[in-house]
């Protein structure tokens, strides 16, 4: 059966990105140029422009595909568990495990707010990572387990944490230890977020 022109377009947007993406995590955006992108993925400048407009259109789709991915793990490891506090431990590990990847670290955590501008890489961010702890904080909220109301703000301010602490660690001279004193931290400061009943 003949190709159609979707599925043309489908596999030209998914050859650019699968190339884009291991040059934009172990290189940083800043150092790939459009020209070794579209070479690696066998196309034209032209490709590139038609379907993305430019290098940073074909970034955000990157980090897109990066972020669906990550709530889909999170969610995954988090489905293994009822108890709301147990679910947002294994959140928390899960999100530090995939943070030591170098494609997330650098591409969403890095790059993106730099590149996108702090208010897209924010609205992003909402529709994935900070929409999980939203509804956390809402399970939590109706289980009567959550010492607080639930609120954006509060969420906010739980992904702000999260990322501070992958910082940490990345940049930490011994990641090991760091991620040791990180657990811990966590511990004790998303213990406050709970009812002692």
């Amino acid at each position: 059966m003949p190709r159609t022109q979707q599925d043309r377009s489908k596999a030209t947007k998914t050859a650019l990105i699968n190339a884009a993406r291991p040059m934009f995590a172990e290189r940083g955006y800043a150092s790939v140029s459009a020209d070794e992108i579209v070479a690696a993925a066998g196309l034209t400048r032209g490709a590139l422009h038609h379907h993305f407009k430019d290098k940073q259109g074909l970034f955000r789709a990157v980090f897109e595909q990066i972020e669906a991915e990550l709530s889909d793990e999170i969610a995954t490891a988090m489905d293994k568990a009822q108890d709301v506090q147990v679910r947002m431990a294994i959140s928390l590990r899960t999100f530090l495990d995939a943070c030591a990847r170098p494609e997330v670290l650098r591409i969403a955590l890095q790059d993106a707010p730099t590149v996108l501008g702090w208010e897209t890489w924010r609205a992003i961010e909402s529709e994935h990572g900070l929409k999980l702890i939203n509804q956390l904080m809402t399970r939590a909220a109706s289980e009567g387990v959550l010492a607080h109301e639930p609120s954006d703000v509060l969420a906010r301010f739980v992904f702000s944490l999260l990322v501070e602490a992958v910082m940490v660690i990345a940049h930490a001279a011994d990641p090991a230890a760091a991620r040791t004193q990180v657990e811990l931290n966590l511990g004790i400061m998303m213990a406050g977020l709970f009812t002692t009943r």
